[in-house]
């Protein structure tokens, strides 16, 4: 009933427009702005058409890309620090919660990969539901900060390891960021220190790698994976037997007062604080187009990484905490601070730093290449310029936007310090998750006889609802200056959309013709005078002298 009313009322107007010319241009321009969503059939004719991208990928390497990019700067730099100031030993809880937040995202995630198993991830699968250029501008958020994070965080450990082995300090000029922020005067203030040389270092290393090639990453990134999921067993099975019941009580400390400190709420805290631990299996659908089966193996690698990775977080943990009293826990190394409660000596220390520097090269190396799969989605697409879809043409790798990103993330990683750039990484997250859950919510009405690879238990009015309200309650949790930034980022976002991705979008152009056979018809049966190709023609000069 409500659009037979509009359809009339449009009608009317157009019926009635001293200048059908106008009124035509009018409507066209209005209904162009309106519908720039790509249909399910075009987003499956592009996964199944022409690909530039080689497949080369299996399940059991999609699997070890999702753990090598979730088991990281989580478990080895933030969980004692989420322990030591906010959740004592119930961060064992924290990162339950933190799990089924991620589990849930992770079904919505599988039931879309099945349905369009193209690369670009979130992106791709919003542009058939809601437009796709705010989550791609997310995700690059997302990707990038991400990479720089844990580049940050890698370079730390790396220090530790000498430290270690040497027994002299290594210099902290050269792994600090030169400006740090203010919570007093909340604004930024150079600390004198260099750039984070091993930071920028590790990236460039990285970038290097995907260039010469996905199946050459997939290799390195799979003994990379092996050696750290060996190094993290190693400590639960060695400490395991040095564990004091006393250390697990209270399990929640009493609250001291404050909404985040310690009980119940800083349980809850501490599972925004971890969640970062969570956050990567979806570059695992970044590959969708250089993978052999996608719809077989997408679901494999994003649901089975995550388990995997979540009875380790919980194996780390409660160990962890168990050793030592969860106080002595905030330190940028915790796992190697809590080896100090048992007899191993040094060997096992330096064991667990290797295994951490393993495993924080890993999940730079994943965040990298998702990030530049999103790059060469959005160029592909028009969004962005086509230098970004550029591919290489031995190497089949969009070798360009690889570049590109490995500087602007080296950039980052070389100047902002890690509790920013970690913040920003996990809202950019959030946001991300919660639009695919509006996704998959909204193609099981829109399409519903679409196959589906996987489809999400319980849905769509149970588990999409809850992982949409869970990750608005995470968002709501972040500080305020998180917010502010992430404003900030996706209005820098909207005005290179309208300066640039808008006049260029190909499925803008695409839609274009449609629309104005569609007005033609329109003003056939109403009896309007037809638009010429003359005018059609002094429009389309019209429109790029706009551009």
């Amino acid at each position: 009933m409500v659009r037979s009313e509009f359809l009339t009322n449009l009608t009317e107007k157009v019926r009635n427009s001293p200048n059908n010319k106008k009124a035509y241009y009018s409507l066209k321009r209005f209904g162009i702005q309106l519908i720039q969503r790509k249909t399910i059939t075009q987003l499956q004719t592009e996964a199944e058409g022409t690909n530039e991208l080689k497949r080369t990928l299996n399940s059991c390497q999609l699997l070890a890309l999702g753990i090598g990019s979730i088991i990281g700067t989580g478990i080895f730099v933030l969980s004692g620090e989420a322990a030591a100031k906010y959740a004592g030993p119930a961060i064992i809880v924290s990162f339950i919660i933190a799990a089924i937040v991620a589990g849930l995202a992770a079904f919505s995630y599988s039931e879309m990969a099945s349905m369009v198993p193209i690369s670009g991830s979130a992106y791709s699968y919003t542009y058939a539901t809601m437009g796709a250029w705010i989550i791609g501008w997310d995700l690059i958020l997302e990707y990038l900060l991400a990479a720089a994070t844990v580049a940050v965080g890698w370079s730390g450990y790396v220090v530790h390891f000498i430290e270690t082995v040497s027994k002299h300090n290594a210099t902290k000029l050269i792994v600090q960021a030169p400006v740090a922020w203010s919570d007093e005067s909340n604004s930024f203030y150079r600390t004198g220190n260099a750039i984070n040389l091993p930071a920028v270092m590790i990236i460039v290393a990285l970038t290097i790698l995907l260039i010469i090639g996905i199946g050459e990453s997939a290799k390195v990134n799979t003994v990379i994976v092996i050696i750290k999921i060996l190094v993290v067993l190693l400590f639960i099975f060695a400490c395991c037997g040095y564990t004091k019941r006393s250390n697990y009580s209270p399990f929640f400390p009493p609250n001291e007062g404050s909404f985040n400190k310690y009980g119940v709420t800083g349980m809850l805290h501490g599972a925004t604080v971890v969640f970062f631990a969570y956050i990567g299996f979806d570059s695992v659908t970044t590959t969708a187009q250089e993978t052999k089966n996608p719809q077989r193996s997408l679901p494999i690698g994003i649901i089975g990484s995550l388990l995997i990775s979540t009875v380790l977080y919980i194996g780390v943990c409660a160990v962890m905490v168990g050793i030592v009293p969860y106080q002595t826990l905030d330190s940028p190394s915790p796992i190697s601070e809590a080896i100090k409660g048992t007899p191993h000596g040094i060997w096992l220390p330096i064991i667990i730093d290797l295994g951490a520097i393993a495993g924080l090269t890993s999940v730079s190396l994943v965040s990298l290449l998702g990030q530049s799969r999103i790059f060469y989605s959005m160029a592909h697409d028009g969004l962005l310029p086509s230098i970004f879809a550029k591919v290489h043409p031995r190497t089949r790798t969009p070798w360009v936007s690889t570049i590109i990103i490995g500087v602007v993330c080296a950039t980052f990683a070389a100047v902002f310090p890690l509790g920013i750039l970690g913040e920003m990484t996990s809202i950019g997250t959030l946001v991300a998750f919660f639009l695919v859950h509006l996704s998959v919510i909204i193609m099981r009405f829109t399409h519903k006889d679409v196959p589906r690879g996987f489809r999400v238990p319980l849905g769509p009015w149970v588990f999409p609802p809850i992982g949409a309200l869970l990750c608005l309650l995470l968002m709501v949790t972040s500080s305020k200056e998180t917010g502010i930034r992430l404003a900030v980022w996706m209005g820098i976002g909207q005005i290179i959309y309208f300066a640039y991705g808008y006049w260029h979008s190909k499925l803008r152009h695409s839609q274009q013709h449609q629309l104005v056979m569609g007005v033609d018809n329109l003003a056939t049966e109403l009896d309007i005078q037809p638009v010429t190709n003359e005018y059609v023609s002094e429009m389309t000069v019209f429109d790029e002298k706009k551009m």
